[in-house]
């Protein structure tokens, strides 16, 4: 199996410093990207517009229903729990966590999550795709600009697999150096932004980060789309 597929749980190092914090509040919803115009909904994906959620303009963020992980290892579970309720299936995390063959050494890869979103839509829309190297090319943070608003458009979510340090659009870090999963709930600026709906314990629930950022935080692994 390629390399890019590894397990991923949330060490306590990565617990404490996401979002940049150690302990406080998490914020239900941010608000839209500076330069985003306006133009997407800063409401909390709890909240319920259209079909498909709320939109304006070219832009979109999904209706989803944010959980958090209950422990260090369920990132996949999680994440892939709230990508399933934008498309109003309502699943426990233990469900979720007996399909994807989650172990306290957390989720295989970005192939499992694939599967298990296809098995549990009924449909076989997801695929993988995987950035091998270190570092996203171009080309890749071009491709995941087109697949995440492909997939955000046809009304259903993103799971990505990351890995390393990020700074959001805030200026917030979000550091998993063991590995994580993220739900992508929307998108901005055209694409060139995404929403974030991060299922770990401390820190912001949703923030948003650039396309290339979240690129190079995929590098080495992958994500379903």
């Amino acid at each position: 199996m390629n390399t890019i597929f590894r397990k991923s749980a949330l060490s306590v190092a990565g617990l404490l410093v996401a979002g940049g914090v150690v302990a406080g509040p998490a914020v239900a919803a941010q608000a839209a990207p500076s330069g985003a115009s306006g133009n997407v909904a800063a409401a909390s994906t709890a909240d319920r517009g259209g079909e498909h959620g709320d939109r304006t303009g070219g832009d979109r963020v999904l209706n989803t229903r944010y959980e958090r992980q209950p422990n260090f290892y369920y990132c996949g579970p999680a994440a892939t729990r709230i990508a399933l309720t934008a498309q109003g299936h309502e699943l426990s995390q233990d469900e979720v966590a007996e399909k994807l063959g989650t172990t306290e050494a957390g989720t295989d890869s970005a192939e499992d999550t694939t599967r298990v979103l296809n098995e549990l839509t009924g449909d076989d829309k997801y695929r993988t795709t995987a950035i091998e190297a270190s570092k996203a090319s171009q080309a890749q943070i071009d491709q995941l600009r087109d697949d995440v608003r492909a997939t955000v458009d046809d009304g259903r979510a993103v799971v990505a697999n990351i890995i390393g340090t990020v700074s959001d659009i805030d200026g917030r870090t979000h550091s998993y150096p063991g590995g994580h999963y993220v739900t992508v709930v929307g998108y901005g600026e055209g694409g060139d932004a995404v929403k974030i709906a991060d299922p770990a314990f401390l820190g912001a629930e949703h923030y948003w980060v650039s396309t290339e950022t979240l690129a190079h935080w995929i590098a080495t692994r992958g994500y379903s789309h």
